[in-house]
């Protein structure tokens, strides 16, 4: 089974079997996530200093940081996901 991989900005990828989540952090609960993840060294920061404008929840307990909408990394996974069912079909 090939591993499943999604941009979520700016050349980070993130493996697509591991997301648990895909979440805005406007609201104080994720924000407060954010903080406990950064103070248990789980954050992963992959804005490259730009507004976060998605969280990614692993299933390994980390949280990634993206620059992208939810919405653009929902539809890369979902584009990703019919490349792959093409491929099995052919």
């Amino acid at each position: 089974m090939p591993i499943k991989l999604i941009n979520i900005g700016f050349g980070n990828i993130v493996s697509a079997s591991r997301i648990i989540a895909i979440i805005s952090p406007e609201s104080a609960p994720v924000k407060r996530v954010i903080s406990e993840a950064r103070d248990r060294c789980m954050l992963v920061d992959a804005t490259y200093g730009r507004r976060t404008r998605a969280v990614i929840v692993a299933d390994s307990g980390h949280i990634i940081l993206s620059a992208v909408q939810p919405e653009t990394v929902k539809h890369r996974l979902q584009a990703r996901e019919m490349q792959i069912e093409n491929e099995e079909l052919e």
